[in-house]
Order: structure tokens, then C-alpha cells, then sequence
């Protein structure tokens, strides 16, 4: 009998991966939906929408939708504001910290998070923060290094017609995302110029 697991998820296209190889595992997981990060609302709802419909119509996985503090995520993440690693600390332990609150409350024991799959988070802190907050719930964390099956859920995501972000979420990635893709399109104009 397959283990019931909470997997904190952050959209669509990144529980894919998780999913499948968590399912092959021999855990079944329960999606929980909280993001207070995701701004503006449009982009936090769209992600949320996207989720919903793969969850439903495609995994057969159930989808718990729960709170999204955004006044304790301006208390407390966005005053790191672009400290990129203590900010995502905070916002690492913000949302997982509601995630274990939910998963003790509904009876869990196993704990996850479809953060780790994206190249773009910080891993290792991520799974500090699970470790430590899963602890403080008595539940036990479930990590995995899901980023080797990125390129396979964005190919995935792909042939669904999935929404895909260009950010993590939070005004502060959204504005660095930016400004590394205008480098990276200076970058390769300044290679065809001297090619």
C-alpha cells in the first residue's frame, strides 16, 4: 500500500517529476497548495489554475488549498528584499512551515516539496529549512534532488500546453530574472557582432 505524503508545490510544471518518481517510490501524495511569494495575484492565480487542472484531469492527485499568508510573506521575507539567500530562506521556511502545519493537522507523517526539482532554487537550503520544519511538526522529511528530471518535466509541461512562469514567483525574482535574461541577450549579441 502506497504511503500517504504532503508535497508542498509550488505550480504545475514542477510537481510532474516529483509526482511520477515519488508515486514510483511507493508514496502517494497529497498536493498542498501555498505560495504567498507569487505576485502579482493574476500570476499567483493562473499558477494555481494551471495546478489544479494537470492535478485533476491528468495525475488524479489530490489538491489542498491552503493559506497564503502575503502580509507575514512582507513581514518576513521581504524585508531581505535582494539578499537572495536570506530572503529565500525566509520564504523557503514561510511556506513549508504551513505546509508541515497542514500535514500534522490532516494526520500526515511524510513531508515533501516540488521545490526541488527547479535548478533555479537553492537546494540545499531548501532542504535545511524542509528538515527543520518537518522536525518541529514530528514528521518526517522526504527529500529527494529532483533537479536531474528538470529538463524532462519542462519537456513535459510542454506537450501538456502547461502554463509556464519565467520566475520564482516573488517581485524581487521577477525583477532579477529579468535583468539576467537582458544580460543574456546582450551577452549574445556582442558574440554575433564579433563572430
Amino acid at each position: 500500500m502506497a504511503q500517504p505524503l504532503l508535497l508542498h508545490a509550488c505550480c504545475g510544471p514542477c510537481s510532474l517529476e516529483p509526482v511520477r518518481l515519488l508515486r514510483q517510490e511507493g508514496f502517494e501524495p497529497t498536493i498542498l497548495w501555498s505560495n504567498p511569494n507569487i505576485q502579482p495575484a493574476a500570476e499567483h492565480d493562473l499558477r494555481l489554475a494551471t495546478l489544479l487542472r494537470w492535478a485533476h484531469e491528468v495525475a488524479h492527485v489530490e489538491v489542498i488549498v491552503a493559506g497564503c499568508d502575503r502580509d507575514a510573506w512582507e513581514r518576513v521575507v521581504a524585508p531581505h528584499a535582494w539578499d537572495r539567500p536570506a530572503r529565500c530562506r525566509a520564504c523557503y521556511a514561510l511556506r513549508l512551515g504551513e505546509a508541515c502545519r497542514v500535514a500534522a493537522d490532516r494526520g500526515f507523517e511524510l513531508v515533501s516539496t516540488t521545490l526541488a526539482v527547479s535548478p533555479y532554487q537553492l537546494f540545499d537550503t531548501c532542504s535545511e529549512v524542509l528538515a527543520a520544519t518537518a522536525a518541529a511538526h514530528d514528521l518526517t522529511p522526504v527529500v529527494r534532488d529532483f533537479r536531474p528530471h528538470y529538463p524532462d518535466a519542462t519537456t513535459r509541461a510542454r506537450e501538456l500546453g502547461m502554463y509556464r512562469q519565467g520566475y520564482c514567483g516573488c517581485r524581487f525574482s521577477a525583477a532579477e530574472a529579468m535583468s539576467e535574461r537582458a544580460a543574456a541577450q546582450a551577452q549574445r549579441r556582442r558574440e554575433r557582432a564579433h563572430a
